[in-house]
């Protein structure tokens, strides 16, 4: 596992530091680098994605490439670690305020007893702390700092197994263990003296208000766009991933235009109806002429897989998806390939998930007079006789319904957990010891503090964090990492954040068509089939093969019956998810067994005593 760690107290002593940072190293054979002073002291095992630097009794490593706006041309420059001191040696922690990119950073300073934890806009590369005392111990893995001789890294907080079964991974800032947390996307940790805060550099806010042509729009989002494929490819042999969706296929095809030769793309199949979606990635790479890769991931390869990505993952993750990830990364990594450009984003920024088109329907019921709806619409529904048994009025009912709860609260109807209801599913003595409304309060802080003013973009401040930060980018930056190649964003670039906060929300979501701008801005570069697609992913048929592949039932099945000693889950329903239930919908309720065997998995990779 590639990453930076460290830790920093004011009565360290510096002939132990070295041996307390080699113990944090959870990756044994690997080269480590050290950086120690007097009272802290850093050190990687990346070689060539990290940076260092000590000047004046300052100590500084950087995971990632920081990147600042220059003033004159407005173009993004690089800096490097002692461009990052002289920054923070003149302004100090206002310095971070200006970086862009993807990046993490530890900095200590010893002159003044402080240190600074940063990650970035979306914390791509995140950073975790914990607090002993006078002492805190931080690292890119969490089980870096449980390897820290003071860290008690073996309690499991129940609120967050709870909370993974519910999102299928655990959000920040909390994780699997109480004494471990993770710092916010945007902000930085100052450690000053023992006194630690939490701080923003850097908030999400949505202006909602600024108007241009539409011509002008379209050129400013394809500079950006070729912009930041440019600052993705520098300095490495990178290729990208082609899933042939709208994202996947406009990153794919700006690769090849800023490099002046064919894109290198990489794609999954699978042999299962409806999820093989390898025709349209063949279909953008003919339009743009890329040298174009495919594997077909089989049970097999998913069986061999589970394992490996449990252990990867120092917390449970429940995305199937990353089996897919990971095997289109190592097919990248054997064709010889150090980057991949992945296409997440798209969906968050300009809004193309159906959800937005869907929960704008019921948010035309707000519309109507509150008096009316209450003194007139809502009663004439309760008192019509027979309205369950008449199709347009049983719909008009739901409909009201539906309406009527407030958001987010309204889009967890869906959830899994919801549905079948935390009784029915875990043990009473777990429950107990959480708090079901959890997951919810989680989802309407965010909701009720993003910096906008209407529904569709509270919705996409929501997804940003939970579907972006917490899942989709671990999942690709892991099992990127898991087959040795690394991996950019430019569809999460700063300045196409910035450029998609400025839009008004019509220009994303019009009526119901999603993504209303982005396609028509790249209507003359895409294939036209892909723009009118539906959207698919990069989904994994789990459910579908389970049953019919003995290898795979079998290690879904034996982990749930390990599961079953933990006290989490109730037997019984473990007997009925395995029976009546996937047999009925296995598509469906795979899911949720896939979850549940992540979790036993995770817990034999790095809780094997437990």
């Amino acid at each position: 596992m590639k990453g930076i760690w460290g830790q920093y107290s004011t009565n360290s002593k510096e002939d132990t530091l070295r041996g307390i940072l080699n113990a944090m190293n959870v990756s044994p054979g690997e080269h480590i680098d050290f950086l120690t002073g007097k009272s802290g002291g850093l050190a990687h095992n990346d070689q060539d994605g990290t940076k260092g630097s000590c000047y004046d009794e300052i100590i500084l490593l950087v995971s990632g490439q920081p990147f600042i706006r220059s003033e004159e041309n407005e173009e993004y420059v690089k800096l490097s670690a002692s461009e990052i001191i002289e920054r923070y040696r003149s302004q100090g922690e206002k310095s971070f305020h200006a970086l862009s990119g993807h990046f993490s950073f530890a900095l200590i300073d010893e002159r003044n007893y402080q240190a600074y934890l940063v990650v970035d806009h979306l914390a791509t590369q995140p950073l975790f702390y914990s607090i002993q005392k006078s002492e805190i111990v931080f690292a890119s893995h969490i089980d870096s700092i449980r390897s820290h001789p003071k860290v008690s890294g073996n309690d499991i907080d129940p609120q967050a197994v709870f909370n993974y079964l519910y999102f299928h991974m655990v959000p920040g800032v909390n994780t699997m263990y109480p004494s471990i947390k993770s710092i916010p996307a945007g902000h930085y940790l100052h450690w000053n003296r023992g006194d630690v805060t939490i701080c923003p550099h850097w908030q999400l806010k949505f202006r909602e208000d600024v108007n241009a042509s539409f011509e002008l729009l379209q050129q400013r989002f394809k500079s950006a766009i070729r912009g930041a494929v440019e600052r993705a490819s520098e300095d490495k042999t990178t290729g990208a991933f082609l899933s042939g969706g709208t994202d996947s296929s406009t990153v794919s095809g700006f690769l090849g235009e800023v490099t002046g030769k064919p894109a290198k793309t990489y794609s999954i199949g699978f042999a299962a109806e409806d999820y093989d979606e390898t025709e349209y990635a063949r279909l953008t790479s003919r339009h743009f002429k890329t040298e174009h890769h495919e594997y077909n991931v089989t049970p097999d390869d998913v069986v061999a897989a589970i394992p490996s990505i449990a252990k990867m993952y120092d917390q449970p993750f429940g995305n199937a998806s990353a089996v897919p990830t990971y095997y289109c990364a190592k097919l990248a990594k054997d064709d010889g390939i150090d980057r991949l450009l992945g296409g997440d984003g798209g969906d968050e920024l300009f809004a193309g998930n159906t959800r937005y088109a869907k929960q704008r329907v019921f948010s035309l019921y707000d519309e109507i007079p509150f008096a009316l709806r209450k003194a007139l619409i809502e009663p004439a529904i309760k008192i019509t006789p027979f309205v369950d048994k008449i199709p347009p009025l049983r719909k008009v009912k739901s409909y009201i319904h539906q309406a009527s709860i407030p958001m987010p609260e309204r889009m967890e109807s869906y959830n899994l957990l919801n549905r079948l209801s935390p009784e029915r599913i875990f043990s009473r003595d777990f429950l107990e010891q959480i708090d079901t409304g959890n997951p919810l309060c989680l989802l309407q802080d965010t909701y009720n503090n993003a910096h906008a003013n209407t529904q569709l973009n509270r919705m996409l401040a929501l997804d940003i964090k939970f579907t972006l930060t917490d899942n989709d980018l671990p999942k690709v930056t892991r099992m990127c990492e898991l087959a040795g190649v690394d991996s950019a964003f430019p569809l999460l670039d700063d300045e196409l954040i910035d450029f998609s906060s400025s839009l008004s929300p019509q220009m994303k979501l019009k009526g119901n068509q999603l993504r209303y701008f982005f396609k028509r801005a790249l209507a003359d570069f895409l294939p036209a089939e892909v723009l009118t697609k539906k959207k698919h992913g990069f989904g994994l048929p789990f459910g579908v093969w389970m049953e019919d592949h003995p290898r795979l039932h079998k290690i879904s099945h034996d982990s749930l019956q390990e599961l079953r000693g933990r006290n989490i889950i109730s037997p019984r329903f473990i007997d009925e998810l395995q029976g009546d239930l996937v047999r009925a919908h296995p598509g469906y309720y795979g899911t949720l067994i896939w979850v549940l065997m992540m979790l036993e998995q995770w817990f034999q990779q790095h809780h094997v005593d437990q």
